[in-house]
């Protein structure tokens, strides 16, 4: 693609550098070390490594046109000084692969709880409908049946137009975070269907405030197509805001509730059974998950399946059969009879959710395990621990992601932050206490790993949470005297 062509939505240039030259450009990097001949080089400043410090590499690479922020003027190649990064980094990328988005209709999933449950049931409730999907997202990225390793729960923007236009499927489904948002990574994508599940503190650390992070959530209403729809769950505070926001700028807003001016009305709600009603059309909906948060997302994906044009009957059949999301309260049976759950949840909500599910299934006790991520949001922490302290018997904090905090710390962070609950760092033998002690018709909660691999070693050998419940289980398969095996 010609340069001229390739920058025609950049954002002005400033102080730009042979620009009058003409270029032919065969491909986009970010990455010195993945430059090829005559690809144009994005120079990002990011939260670790800048990399401006790579352009020298990048030409010498090959490397035929350079963009970035800072004001150089000795490059020997055109140079595009921009004033974001990011963001030229989005419109390049969305020209030099024809706006791909155009091409499908694509589905945005934003909230802070909810969102990859609700694409994974879409996305299996259009393919039992015979319609094919491609799906970008937190536990994995799915382009043309091909699953694909995430490293963002929102790819970045290079990466998601390429995989976009890649392509064979004639629906996007992605959850948008925050961070995604604001870094411009989905910049250039054009929703068909833009979809908000709720929101609780989060990404504090990164946003200034609820407000600010609100209004991050919101900006990806801003773009729908002109006849996109938005779906809003509006049992949610900050729906409700939402929802008035977007009806005063004229877009197409359909809500998701429990009162007869919704245009989803949830008539009956609990956990894993719930009736809804569709222009005054009421429909019965089983899950095989539990948990009344999972029949808010199911709402979210009934709706946005009827939108679809998908018959009711079929939606309601492919929910039923929903066999739920590796790492999203997915429950293993402990060989004693006590309930093993293994979630995501890592906001004081998402607790409250998965344990007060534990307490609706009539958990006899409900053990807790959970920790927190390093250099992560704060301020989320307290209320995560009152929290699990109110509904839960027994609460364990143990190490999560320590993100390059010294372990040292983290461990006296958890003791600062127990509240009257057990510390045990190491994250798999605190998983094996309490397996150990927990009997039948209780119920043990693992929260805020998921189906995420550790990023470090604990003394159990093990990569996740559900590989040290198996691993721990199989232990008493085992064993003879009714006990675990003692640990060397």
């Amino acid at each position: 693609m010609k340069l001229n062509i390739l920058l025609e939505h950049v954002d002005k240039a400033v102080n730009s550098h042979l620009l009058d030259i003409d270029v032919d450009i065969k491909g986009i990097a970010t990455n010195s070390s993945l430059v090829r001949p005559n690809d144009i080089f994005v120079a990002i400043p990011g939260f670790r490594v800048d990399g401006h410090q790579f352009i020298d590499a990048a030409i010498q690479a090959g490397a035929s046109v350079v963009v970035g922020e800072k004001d150089l003027k000795d490059l020997i190649v055109p140079y595009v000084r921009v004033s974001n990064s990011r963001l030229a980094l989005a419109q390049i990328a969305c020209q030099f692969y024809g706006n791909p988005s155009r091409n499908k209709i694509v589905i945005g999933i934003t909230g802070t709880n909810g969102k990859t449950t609700t694409t994974y049931m879409l996305k299996y409730i259009l393919e039992n409908y015979g319609r094919s999907c491609s799906l970008f997202g937190t536990v994995q990225n799915v382009v043309n049946g091909k699953p694909l390793p995430s490293i963002n729960t929102t790819p970045d923007a290079l990466e998601l137009q390429k995989q976009i236009a890649l392509s064979e499927d004639e629906f996007i489904i992605m959850e948008v975070s925050s961070h995604g948002l604001s870094q411009y990574r989905v910049e250039g994508v054009e929703f068909d269907y833009c979809l908000f599940t709720n929101l609780d503190k989060e990404h504090l650390d990164y946003h200034k405030d609820m407000e600010a992070y609100f209004s991050v959530k919101a900006s990806l209403f801003d773009q729908l197509k002109p006849n996109g729809l938005a779906i809003i769950n509006h049992m949610d505070s900050w729906g409700k805001k939402l929802a008035d926001l977007l009806t005063s700028k004229g877009y197409q807003v359909f809500l998701v509730g429990d009162q007869s001016y919704h245009d989803l009305q949830i008539i009956h709600l609990q956990s894993g059974k719930s009736t809804f009603s569709f222009k005054g059309n009421p429909s019965e909906l089983s899950l095989n998950i539990l948990g009344k948060h999972n029949i808010l997302n199911a709402s979210m994906a009934f709706l946005t399946a009827l939108l679809i044009g998908i018959p009711q009957q079929k939606v309601l059949y492919a929910l039923e059969k929903f066999p739920g999301v590796p790492g999203r309260f997915e429950m293993l049976q402990h060989p004693n009879g006590a309930t093993v759950v293994i979630d995501y949840a890592h906001t004081a909500d998402a607790f409250y959710q998965c344990l007060q599910t534990a307490r609706e299934e009539g958990a006899n006790r409900v053990f807790h395990v959970f920790g927190f991520r390093g250099n992560r949001d704060k301020e989320k922490r307290r209320d995560m621990v009152s929290v699990s302290k109110e509904i839960s018997d027994v609460h364990i904090l143990t190490l999560d992601d320590l993100n390059d905090v010294p372990y040292e710390e983290m461990e006296q962070t958890l003791y600062a932050l127990s509240d009257g609950g057990y510390v045990i760092s190491d994250r798999t033998i605190a998983i094996k206490e309490v397996l150990e002690h927990a009997h039948k018709g209780d119920w043990v909660c693992i929260t805020g790993k998921g189906a995420e691999d550790y990023q470090q070693k604990f003394r159990l050998p093990t990569a996740s949470d559900k590989e040290t419940v198996q691993f721990l289980f199989q232990q008493i398969d085992q064993k003879t005297n009714g006990g675990f095996e003692p640990l060397h």
